[in-house]
């Protein structure tokens, strides 16, 4: 208890300095947290897809189409419970910064397969039976103040033109990691103007959502399914729902790496500052660890107020930084929902951070810690300053 107390008071003999490594400790370490949450973030979509989904897409890559009368043969495979499809829109709303994912699919099926997407009954049988109907998840719709029956217009990229639709139902997701920035419309709809208008790009899909029975049936679903389109116009790729979402991160995995890089480098930057602190504090007190040495201290207990004394700081910095992250996290969620459909905090992430705060204060103090206790008598007597 006496060393305890040795080492709180020596914590702020310097107020200003302790205050300013509290304070850099604690920003170093809110900053690493909310990266590795980024990082986090950027593979969730992969980590939370569904075991029994599979994507059946064009083997050459995902901009060429699939003959929809594929449709039928895939259904026919054993272990196949539903199948649904769908094109990849890639409409905007007003101009290009108002942009969010849109899909033509077919619609029973595909809610069918997505049973996170909450709809009333009411809902769901309005979208169904209104062909230029369409549904948007709940965040997209408090962005753009949409509800039902509103009218919605998008401007084709992929498909050129001006796309109207009528919002007939607003989804909510199951969980919180359900994404709720999506709108979705009858790939009839599409498919009936492309006849009228671009004949030959009518009939044609961007990709089959295949649901099984289990999930260890997929890798054998998948394997048939693509043996069945094997050696024909357009061969199939078939693959689980996560290994889809990872080909998509898997193009920008650089990027992730050099956050993740930067990370650490913030808790490297700080463990420099918080040594030089450390090795500061130890060279202005060596007259003082001579004198408790001469009163009797053992080089342990200078060891102990030393060691202490870097750890407490770094640890008190650390839980500032961990607390603060969830205030944080809150604000990110809340200014740029546009973006990230949750920004969570994970008990991982927070004994990260204090766990990287614990080794600031570990690494800091191991050289003067030795400094300290090693001074001899005489000659940290003879030392003024």
């Amino acid at each position: 208890m006496f060393m305890l107390k040795f080492i709180v008071r020596n914590m702020f003999r310097h107020k200003l300095r302790s205050i300013l490594t509290v304070v850099g400790v604690a920003v170093a370490v809110l900053a690493f947290g909310l990266l590795r949450t980024l990082v986090g973030l950027w593979y969730s979509g992969a980590e939370h897809a569904s075991a029994t989904r599979l994507v059946t897409r064009n083997a050459i890559s995902l901009i060429f189409p699939l003959p929809v009368s594929y449709l039928d043969r895939i259904r026919g495979v054993p272990g196949v419970t539903q199948v649904s499809y769908g094109n990849w829109f890639g409409g905007i709303y007003i101009d290009e910064k108002h942009f969010f994912a849109n899909y033509a699919v077919q619609p029973a099926s595909y809610l069918d397969l997505y049973p996170e997407f909450r709809l009333s009954p009411k809902e769901r049988s309005d979208f169904l039976m209104d062909r230029k109907g369409c549904i948007v998840g709940s965040k997209l719709a408090k962005t753009y103040g949409w509800k039902v029956g509103d009218i919605v217009t998008l401007k084709g990229t992929i498909y050129p033109g001006n796309w109207e639709m009528v919002v007939r139902g607003v989804y909510h997701g199951a969980e919180k990691t359900t994404e709720e920035r999506i709108l979705l419309f009858h790939w009839d709809y599409l498919n009936e103007t492309l006849k009228k208008s671009v004949a030959r790009r009518a009939d044609q899909v961007g990709f089959y959502m295949v649901g099984v029975k289990k999930p260890e049936l997929a890798p054998d679903v998948a394997l048939t399914i693509d043996g069945i389109f094997k050696n024909s116009l357009a061969e199939t790729l078939t693959e689980t729902e996560k290994a889809f979402h990872m080909s998509f991160v898997s193009m920008t995995e650089a990027i992730m790496v050099a956050i993740q890089i930067v990370s650490y480098m913030v808790i490297a930057i700080i463990m420099v500052v918080a040594a030089n602190t450390m090795a500061m504090t130890a060279r202005e007190r060596t007259g003082e660890y001579a004198t408790l040495k001469t009163l009797g201290f053992k080089a342990g207990h200078l060891g102990v107020l030393i060691f202490g004394e870097s750890v407490a700081i770094s640890l008190f910095g650390g839980v500032l930084g961990a607390v603060g992250t969830f205030p944080a996290a809150l604000w990110i969620e809340t200014q740029l929902a546009q973006f990230f459909p949750y920004f969570s905090v994970s008990r991982e992430t927070i004994t990260l951070e204090v766990l990287a705060a614990l080794l600031v204060g570990v690494i800091s103090g191991i050289f003067p810690t030795w400094r300290g206790a090693t001074i001899k008598v005489a000659e940290g007597l003879r030392r003024i300053g």
